[in-house]
Formats: C-alpha cells, sequence, structure tokens
C-alpha cells in the first residue's frame, strides 16, 4: 500500500488526491491543439489564446540584468525587496496613476509575480469559515487559496448587462457578514473591461461600510488605449484605508518570465504581506529587482506595446464582427471578450463555449480560451506571434478565411 494516500492534506482531495477523471479547461486546450497538429501537420496553429506578451523584454532592460547579474553586491537575499525597487515604484504610481505620498518603506512590498502575491495576501486575512468575494470570471488563486486556507468563495458573476462591473448591492447579508476579501481585477480579465472612478468609489464604500479588505489586482492597470488612461484603485479617496493593489511588470513591460510585481497600499495589510512573505521566500534576484528599476523608468516601452495591442484590436475586432461575432475593442487588457457561437450550419450544436473553442482548435487550427462562468464566451487575444502591421494584417486574414469556412451561427 502506498501510505501517502493517508498523507495528502483535504485541501489537495486527501485519499482522492490525482484520481479525478476531470480535466482542467487548459488542458483540454493542449490535448486539442496536438490533435490538431497530427491531423493537419503542414497547417500552423494561429493562438489567440496566449496569455502573455508575444515579445521578450526591451533589450535596455535586459541589458541592466546583465550588467547587474554578476556583482557581488547582488548575490544576497533580497528577503523583503530592495528600498531602490520601493522607491522607483512610488515615483512610477505618482507619474502614472497621480497616486502621492506613499511612503516607499511601509506602502509598497515586492512581490516574486503578481501570482504569488495573490497567493499569499488570503493567508494574511483568511481564517477558517471566512469568506472571499471574488469576480467571475476571472483570475482564480486567490480563490483557491482561500479554500485551502478553510474559507469559501462567493462569485460575483460579470455579466453584459451591467457592463461586466460586479453588483455589489446583491451580495446577501449572511455572506457579507462572513466577508473578509473583496477581490476585483480592472482592466479585467477576461472581459477587456476598464474601471470607473464611479466604479472605485463604490468600492470604497462597500468596504467602508461592510469591513471588507479590497484587493484589487493590476496586472493589466498601465495597458490601455483609445483615450483611456491608465486609473488606479488608490486614487480614489479612502481606498487607502481599505485596501491594497497588485501591480505586475509582466503586461506593460513584457517581463512575464521575470516574476517581478509589486503590492502597494494600506500599511496594515502591506505589513502583513510582508510578513507573511518573509516566512515564505527570500525574495527576488537583486539584479532582476534593478533591471525592473530600468523598467519603471522607461513608459515609453509601454507606451509602443500599448499601440501595438490597439492596432491589433482593430483588426481583429473588425474581422470578428464580420463573422457575426459582436466584439467590441477594449479599452484595456490584450483580451477581447465575445459571445461563443452556438453552432454552425452543418447542424453541429455546442452547448457551452468550452465545446466551442474545441471545435475551433480541431477544425480551423485556431486557439482562443472559453469561459461559462458567466454565459457563453471566447476570449480571444491579440497577443499572436507577428511583427509589424502586414504580418498582423496577414494572421487576421487567415484566421477570418479559416473562420468563414465552419460557417459559424450564434
Amino acid at each position: 500500500m502506498d501510505f501517502f494516500e493517508t498523507l495528502i492534506a483535504e485541501r489537495l482531495g486527501g485519499k482522492n488526491f490525482g484520481k479525478s477523471t476531470e480535466i482542467y479547461k487548459f488542458e483540454k486546450i493542449k490535448r486539442a491543439k496536438a490533435e490538431a497538429k497530427l491531423k493537419f501537420p503542414d497547417i500552423p496553429i494561429i493562438d489567440m489564446g496566449v496569455g502573455e506578451p508575444d515579445v521578450p523584454a526591451d533589450p535596455t532592460i535586459v541589458e541592466v540584468l546583465s550588467n547587474e547579474a554578476g556583482k557581488s553586491e547582488n548575490r544576497w537575499y533580497a528577503d523583503n525587496g530592495i528600498l531602490e525597487f520601493q522607491e522607483a515604484a512610488a515615483r512610477y504610481m505618482e507619474k502614472v496613476y497621480g497616486v502621492s505620498n506613499l511612503d516607499p518603506t511601509k506602502h509598497i512590498v515586492h512581490g516574486i509575480g503578481s501570482k504569488p502575491v495573490l497567493a499569499l495576501l488570503p493567508i494574511c486575512l483568511i481564517n477558517p469559515g471566512d469568506i472571499t468575494l471574488a469576480t467571475s470570471p476571472g483570475y482564480g488563486v486567490t480563490s483557491t487559496y482561500t479554500r485551502y486556507l478553510g474559507g469559501d468563495v462567493y462569485q460575483l458573476p460579470l455579466l453584459q448587462e451591467n457592463n461586466y462591473f460586479p453588483d455589489l448591492k446583491k451580495v446577501p447579508a449572511e455572506i457579507l457578514s462572513k466577508a473578509k476579501i473583496l477581490y476585483i481585477n480592472y482592466p479585467n480579465n477576461p472581459t477587456g473591461q476598464v474601471a470607473t472612478l464611479d466604479f472605485f468609489k463604490e468600492v470604497v464604500e462597500f468596504a467602508n461600510q461592510n469591513k471588507i479588505a479590497v484587493i484589487q489586482d493590476a496586472a493589466y492597470a498601465a495597458v490601455t488605449f483609445d483615450g483611456y488612461s491608465p486609473l488606479s484603485f488608490l486614487s480614489v479617496d479612502g481606498a487607502m484605508d481599505v485596501g491594497i493593489e497588485v501591480h505586475s511588470m509582466s503586461k506593460a513591460f513584457n517581463m512575464t518570465g521575470w516574476r517581478l510585481a509589486f503590492v502597494v497600499g494600506n500599511e496594515k495589510l502591506v505589513n502583513a504581506y510582508a510578513t507573511v512573505k518573509d516566512n515564505t521566500d527570500s525574495g527576488q534576484f537583486r539584479a532582476i529587482q534593478k533591471a525592473g528599476i530600468r523598467a519603471l523608468n522607461s513608459l515609453q516601452i509601454t507606451k509602443e506595446t500599448c499601440d501595438k495591442y490597439s492596432r491589433r484590436f482593430d483588426l481583429l475586432v473588425t474581422a470578428l464582427n464580420e463573422l457575426g461575432f459582436s466584439a467590441e475593442k477594449p479599452k484595456g487588457t490584450f483580451y477581447c471578450y465575445v459571445n461563443s457561437p452556438k453552432g454552425t450550419k452543418s447542424g453541429i450544436r455546442f452547448d457551452k463555449a468550452e465545446e466551442a473553442s474545441t471545435f475551433l482548435i480541431k477544425e480551423a487550427q485556431i486557439s482562443t480560451v472559453p469561459w461559462d462562468n458567466a454565459g457563453a464566451y471566447l476570449r480571444f487575444s491579440v497577443t499572436f506571434n507577428a511583427s509589424g502591421y502586414e504580418e498582423e494584417k496577414k494572421v487576421i486574414d487567415e484566421m477570418k478565411k479559416r473562420l468563414q469556412k465552419l460557417e459559424l451561427v450564434f
């Protein structure tokens, strides 16, 4: 008998760990891609599902890492970070978002990417029986760790009729009495919706009234276009009293694999996070933090990235609408969230977006990400591989050509 079967924690399934036959949707996508490659080896997959930038970090950032990597003073554990990075983050918050009066030693701590940050924050707040309010569909790390800790998650559906904002007024009183965290993410993955000042004001009022900590996942905060200026939750009066914001270097500076982020906001929650973090990791490599400083001082990189995504969205949205989708160009992120087709003219029916997404991969070699949390939707990303406008247009034209052959119905 394998005694480890009796040792695995119940939060992972206990004796049933590893025995589930349920397949995670991203694993299904991976398998469908593999099947499509075998069936059509000469037809390249057009990957519109990628959730990370299509280019590496700017050479100036790489150069800083190269120069700093071998220096003796950078070999030490960074623990909760180097002050120079925190100071750069404070300047960045003021220059980009107008958030001033931040004390780098009290209001900011780095993280080894935003994913670990979102995993550690529930440890600071959740006791067994506590509840996290989380927007759905969305990034599930904070929810997963809430459950690991014996808490529960109350989903806030992001519906088109509410402009993809959570309806905070509909949260039942018995849920509010146990809620500790409100997790939001704007600009939003996957819907592409951007926050408004009025929405953030509503969140602050809601948090105050119900004594709930706000975690605003700002991974895409700087990735905006068409006149929408980057907006920080912390720019709203009272936000510092109720929550924090998690900023990532991945999307705005094409540094996905570098694993660098920072938490900024309420001093007590930042301190609690720093305490948990200090007992969890030894900090990101100092040379990477120094390269991050270079990035935070290089706003032109973000501007050029946003210009590229905006240009691609113009092509993508036009093509999708011509195919019968109901697509709107978002003002943030690099995602286009559209209604899923219901089937094809030949009689094939899709009960869920997941079925439609699998069909698109197998029959047209086009990869998307399905979401069935609050209606059936597909997420198209503009981080596909292409260099310059002509290549981008070629990719979109090819995508359109392949989808036309499927004769989708909506």
